[in-house]
């Protein structure tokens, strides 16, 4: 295996700089550095932990046009986008720090016969994430800036197109204030990668990816008895139901769809649509899909840019190519455009059916599943009928029943009411079934990795 590989630029396929892996000792190095950081850190009070988390992100917004335009060339989201990123990563790096001294401080309890107790929230090591690159701030600050309030230590391997965006964060974070070591970016290959799961210094493990990813991650994490977050895939389902504003409905819905280049785990996938609002639903939605703009993310009037690689492009292409040849029906878009980069159109599938990728599978990119209900009832029902449980959305002009709906029947992890939505720093993120497992933001990303340790008094 080579010892280094480029980063490219989707937008015209040129490479953006070389990467080299670190070898063996330098990685023992900067695991057992970020464990001696830790063995310091462990000790700062939460109040002095969250002023560096505040530094954080003082010190992302100071550069976000630097770190927005890498991210943009490194894996082609919009420019706008990529800043509205950064804001957000700084806005959690606030509440993180605001509110870390609530989460995590101790709780006295009394105990039987005058003997008292205290809950303690302690800190335990080394935490290993595993990170994608369709948000390569976002989902480094998401599982970092957390564990780092909860007194831990942080390693970071992130995906290899995005190496650069995880290199310059280090830089900001340390610039920040925080110790050397304490986090640290890790150009390493799969094979070091499962040695740092095994290592002694390593307490936890997350990772945002596959379900694939995350059933291999989670075995080898469980044999060295490793407690993993898992933020997997999802083909999130968003109900229009049959009181829906359908104009309303279909500009929420293509938003959901193509954010991101369509590249989000907890974007609009599918779109279920009761019978007696489809046929206008379609046509609007159809519509609002045929006018997404592909173009430079760098410039204003595209809508969406290139997919970030060009084999993530050729997968959901196929199964584009699969659904339709199982029975789908393409509505607009579909098929590969030439030239440069690595784009694709905004796509809407109709006919979609149970056995077709469209149905059961994730399709990440600017491709949509267009699916019929007989009536409400069913349409949750289609919603349910999936292996994946991240995100979910419903439109309806009944707000409170919709409330109530997804508070009872959607078997999701997070619910979005007549809009679209992505993370909310005080509301919790992450999943059910094959979407994973755990929870980051709200404060519960800060426990997740502690030590809810009890301690006893018995005799004074």
């Amino acid at each position: 295996m080579s010892n280094s590989f480029d980063t490219i630029d989707p937008t015209n396929g040129q490479k953006i700089a070389t990467h080299t892996y670190l070898d063996d000792a330098e990685l023992e190095n900067r695991i057992q550095a970020c464990h001696d950081a830790f063995r310091d850190w462990r000790l700062k009070s939460h109040e002095d932990r969250g002023k560096v988390l505040k530094a954080i992100g003082q010190g992302l917004r100071n550069r976000k046009d630097e770190l927005a335009e890498l991210m943009t060339r490194e894996m082609g989201k919009l420019l706008s986008q990529s800043k509205q990123e950064i804001e957000l990563c700084a806005g959690i790096c606030d509440y993180t720090a605001e509110q870390g001294p609530k989460v995590l401080a101790s709780e006295d309890r009394d105990i039987q016969n005058g003997k008292r107790g205290r809950v303690v929230h302690a800190p335990i090591g080394v935490i290993y994430g595993i990170q994608p690159w369709n948000f390569p701030c976002y989902q480094v600050v998401r599982y970092s800036i957390a564990n780092l309030m909860a007194g831990n230590g942080v390693l970071l391997k992130h995906a290899s197109n995005v190496a650069g965006s995880g290199q310059l964060l280090e830089e900001i974070y340390r610039d920040a204030g925080l110790p050397d070591g304490l986090f640290s970016a890790l150009i390493i290959s799969h094979d070091q990668s499962d040695r740092v799961i095994e290592h002694e210094r390593v307490r936890g493990v997350t990772l945002t990816g596959s379900p694939n990813a995350g059933r291999d991650i989670a075995q080898k994490a469980g044999k060295v008895l490793k407690k993993t977050v898992l933020e997997l895939g999802s083909n999130d389902a968003y109900l229009v139901l049959s009181d829906a504003d359908v104009e309303k409905a279909a500009k929420i819905c293509v938003t959901g769809r193509i954010y991101n280049n369509g590249e989000t785990c907890v974007a609009a996938k599918r779109f279920i649509v009761a019978d007696s609002v489809y046929e206008d639903f379609q046509r609007a939605f159809v519509e609002g899909m045929k006018n997404v703009t592909a173009g430079d993310p760098t410039q204003k009037g595209s809508d969406i840019g290139p997919m970030a690689r060009k084999d993530l492009r050729d997968d959901l292409h196929k199964q584009v190519e699969e659904s339709v040849d199982k029975g789908a029906r393409v509505l607009c878009g579909g098929e590969l455009p030439k030239g440069d980069g690595y784009y694709y159109p905004a796509t809407v599938l109709g006919n979609v059916e149970p056995g077709q990728p469209a149905y059961d599978d994730e399709l990440f990119g600017p491709v949509a599943s267009l699916i019929r209900a007989k009536d409400d009832e069913d349409a949750m029902r289609i919603a349910n009928d999936s292996k994946f449980g991240l995100g979910g959305g419903i439109i309806s002009k009944n707000v409170e029943r919709a409330v109530e709906l997804a508070a009872t029947e959607f078997d999701t992890g997070m619910v979005f009411i007549n809009g679209f939505g992505l993370a909310t720093p005080n509301m919790p993120f992450g999943g059910v079934k094959d979407s994973g497992y755990g929870r980051e933001h709200g404060g519960f990303g800060m426990l997740e990795f502690t030590n809810t340790k009890a301690v006893l008094v018995m005799d004074e």
